[in-house]
């Protein structure tokens, strides 16, 4: 059984991690906006961006959240997830 410190530094590492993550489907988002504002991309390519960070944003938010926060930390730890969350909110084909 873990202790409290055990799973108060599991609760930082996994906070830590979806902080970094989320930025980074952030920067997408910020990216698409300057683009639009800048002509290049139009209103509806950015709304797919924005329905693409959702969907990823979700996923990130459940890998987080769902289960032992012991073993999603440990994950971390290991790189495992290696996972592209931009990728996992890409839509799905039909």
């Amino acid at each position: 059984m873990s202790s409290k410190a055990d799973r108060r530094a599991a609760r930082e590492t996994v906070a830590a991690y979806h902080e970094a993550e989320l930025a980074r489907l952030l920067q997408r988002v910020g990216e698409a906006i300057d683009a639009f504002r800048s002509g290049q991309l139009d209103a509806f390519e950015v709304d797919q961006v924005l329905f693409q960070y959702s969907r990823a944003a979700k996923e990130l938010w459940r890998f987080c959240n769902i289960g032992s926060v012991e073993l999603t930390a440990s994950l971390i730890k290991r790189n495992e997830p290696s996972i592209v969350w931009w990728d996992r909110g890409a839509p799905k084909g039909r």
